[in-house]
Order: structure tokens, then C-alpha cells, then sequence
């Protein structure tokens, strides 16, 4: 995806050094240039600690980084594990020509989920259920609207025809044969519940020792039905870690709520818009294609 401004290391050390100059000396090293966001490593700090600069590439990211900067210190204390709450926060800058905000959040090491064989993703089913039980409460009504996130999961039925179509999608008959069955769920009739509203696994950082250190990026943070969440259960996790993770929960989510079925829809038509990533994104690509075949192998 292009970016429509090019966030190089001068210009992120230019900005530190404008709006927050006891960190412009640190080391500083670009360490991802994703689809929306720049992210650079910052340190270490005198306590061997490191921080992350995440600077928005498209004008479409800077409001959903702005979403992280005001949400995070509201939600972040009520979450079991480690969130990018910002610790600085960076404003536009018309001297240096870069017009959106910014941040500097904490740097937790680690790989992403995505990097770590499905099978040893077990470990994370329990700390998942956990985070998503901590954060779907009530959300207000001030809270980010997201138009793809959180809504009834009918709205998604064109788009994924449509790369069924384009070809983009194995198996695509089967793939809409199971869509139109779970498209069909009832409806969310609760209050909107906070959601985080992007749970694949390039989103978790895994520790070395295999836990879950950390859930990021919440750009798509918005409020809804919870199943946009729990879609995580296909997109994350093998049969095994699925079934830990909806015991972990049933609770909240029972075995026969129509919010599992739902789940299962949100998981296919996220796991075919990543069939749509370009070539300089293809672990997105491969995240989309396993994840479709564990959508089916359920059938």
C-alpha cells in the first residue's frame, strides 16, 4: 500500500527532537513500515528499557491513531495485559510538514503470534479469553464508530462474494456454501460492547517463554457485537487452543449463543480480506489462507 508520506528515521528523530527532546538522543531504529503505520524502536533508556514511536504513513490512520491516544488511558487500566498506551503523545508539526498526530508507546519484546506455529498457540487461549472478557463491557456512546467493525455481519456479505469472485479465495464454493449458513445468525441484541476489532494474530506479541506479553494496535477499536472479537477463536487458534478459549468463556458466551456462529462469519470475512494483501505483505496473505482452512476444516 502507498504511503502517502514517507516517515523516515530523520524525520521521526525531527519530531522527537521539536515536542519531546529528552528522547531525540536515543538510538532510533525503524523496525516496521506496515500498511497505515511507521514503527520505530527508541532506546535504550538509562534503564536498559525501549520505547516504540508509532507514526501514522496515510491520512486514513491518523484517526484511528488518535482513537488509541484518547481511548488507551481509560481502558488500558482495566485490561490484564500490556496495551500500547501512549507515554508520549506527538501533535502535528507544520515546520517539519508532517500533519497528524502521533505517539510513543512502550516497546514490549517479543514475536508476533502470527510467527509462532498455530499449535503453541494454545498457551494463549486462556490469557485471550481474558483480555476479551476484561475489555467487552458497555462501551459510550461517544465511543469510535467503526463501519466494518462490530456491525450486523450481513453488512460484510458483498465483500466477500466479491473476492470470492475476483478468485482471491481456495475453496470459494465451499467458502460461500458455509457463509450463507453463518451469515444467517441472529442478530447482536445487547448493549455495544467495547470491541478491539482487529484480533488476528499479527495483533498479539507472544514472549519468549510463549505467553502473551502484550495485544496492540487497537486502530480499529470501536463498540458492538462482541462476535467481531471472538473471531480471534478461528484466526488465532488451532482446535485445541479454540476449545480453551470458548470453555474459558462460556460463561459470558455459551456453547449455543448465536455469538459463536457469528464469530466463525467474522473470522472468514477477515480471513478473506487478507487474501487481498499486496505481495510486500504476503505473511498477511498466509495469515488469510490458514485461517480460511480452519474456518472450514470446523465443517
Amino acid at each position: 500500500m502507498k504511503a502517502d508520506l514517507d516517515v523516515t528515521v530523520g524525520l521521526a528523530r525531527e519530531l522527537l527532537a521539536e515536542q519531546h527532546p529528552d528522547l531525540a538522543g536515543l538510538p532510533l531504529e525503524l523496525v516496521a513500515n506496515g500498511w497505515d503505520n511507521v514503527m520505530l524502536r527508541l532506546g535504550p533508556r538509562d534503564d536498559g528499557t525501549h520505547l516504540a514511536v508509532r507514526l501514522p504513513r496515510r491520512e486514513v490512520a491518523a484517526p484511528l491513531v488518535r482513537h488509541e491516544i484518547e481511548w488507551l488511558p481509560f481502558l488500558a487500566p482495566r485490561l490484564p495485559v500490556v496495551v500500547p498506551e501512549p507515554v508520549r503523545v506527538g501533535v502535528p508539526s507544520t515546520a517539519l510538514g508532517y500533519p497528524w498526530s502521533w505517539s510513543v508507546v512502550p516497546w514490549v519484546p517479543g514475536r508476533r503470534a502470527s510467527d509462532v506455529p498455530v499449535a503453541e498457540r494454545v498457551a494463549l487461549a486462556r490469557p485471550l479469553a481474558d483480555f476479551y472478557r476484561a475489555l467487552h463491557s458497555p462501551a459510550p456512546a461517544e465511543a469510535p464508530h467503526n463501519p466494518v467493525r462490530g456491525v450486523p455481519l450481513r453488512t460484510r456479505d458483498a465483500a466477500v462474494r466479491r473476492r470470492v469472485e475476483r478468485g482471491l479465495v481456495p475453496d470459494g464454493e465451499r467458502v460461500l456454501a458455509l457463509w450463507d449458513r453463518l451469515v444467517g445468525a441472529p442478530v447482536w441484541t445487547g448493549v455495544p460492547l467495547w470491541l478491539h476489532g482487529d484480533p488476528h494474530p499479527g495483533n498479539l506479541v507472544v514472549s519468549d517463554e510463549g505467553s502473551l506479553a502484550a495485544v496492540v494496535d487497537f486502530g480499529d477499536l470501536t463498540s458492538g457485537d462482541p462476535a467481531t472479537d471472538l473471531a480471534t477463536a478461528w484466526l488465532v487458534l488451532d482446535a485445541a487452543g479454540r476449545e480453551r478459549f470458548r470453555a474459558a468463556l462460556a460463561d459470558r458466551y455459551p456453547a449455543g449463543d448465536p455469538v459463536w456462529v457469528r464469530a466463525r462469519g467474522w473470522a472468514l470475512t477477515m480471513a478473506t480480506s487478507m487474501l487481498e494483501s499486496a505481495p510486500e505483505n504476503a505473511w498477511v496473505h498466509t495469515m488469510g489462507v490458514e485461517a480460511c482452512a480452519r474456518v472450514l476444516d470446523e465443517s
